[in-house]
């Protein structure tokens, strides 16, 4: 007689969706269509790619115009946005280093969801990816299936035309 039980999926699975570990998520408040975000469970804090901050007031509230490359391992299209500064946090890199950054609340969308996400500017030039989605961001919300990528889809691709060169 086999006494081992049939293994079961745990009882959250079936309400919430699955993501990979990278996918290509929205922030429609910021004008970005589309970035590539790393669902980085290590990560405590999500993070934009941000460079050139200039801090501004507006209406009594602190604001920051900053400017980003959507597109992994490329500076030709760049996006301006505006967010309010929600205040700055201390960052620890996994290799020790403490930086302070400032901290914004947006939409995020990424499978059919939209929810706020904070995140920290950074410039994130050198990194692989030009967004993190932390921990904290994606708890409760979906489960995440390390080895797979693009499980919410990915968006739809823009053929560019090749110029034809004319004949003599």
């Amino acid at each position: 007689m086999d006494d081992r039980r049939p293994s079961r999926a745990p009882r959250y699975a079936h309400r919430h969706p699955a993501i990979g570990w990278r996918e290509w998520v929205a922030l429609p408040q910021l004008g970005l269509t589309k970035i590539k975000a790393k669902i980085d469970t290590g990560a405590r804090t999500s993070c934009l790619h941000a460079f050139n901050l200039v801090f501004f007031p507006r209406r009594g509230e602190q604001w920051v115009r900053f400017v980003l490359h959507p597109l992994q391992r490329s500076s030709r299209e760049t996006i301006t946005a505006e967010a309010r500064v929600q205040g700055v946090k201390r960052v620890r890199s996994s290799s020790g280093h403490v930086t302070i950054r400032p901290v914004i609340v947006t939409e995020v969308r990424l499978a059919g969801q939209i929810w706020p996400v904070e995140l920290t500017l950074a410039n994130r030039d050198a990194m692989g990816f030009r967004m993190l989605l932390s921990r904290r961001a994606v708890r409760g919300r979906f489960l995440i299936d390390a080895g797979r990528s693009y499980v919410a889809g990915r968006p739809p691709v823009v053929k560019k035309h090749r110029r034809r060169r004319k004949s003599c």
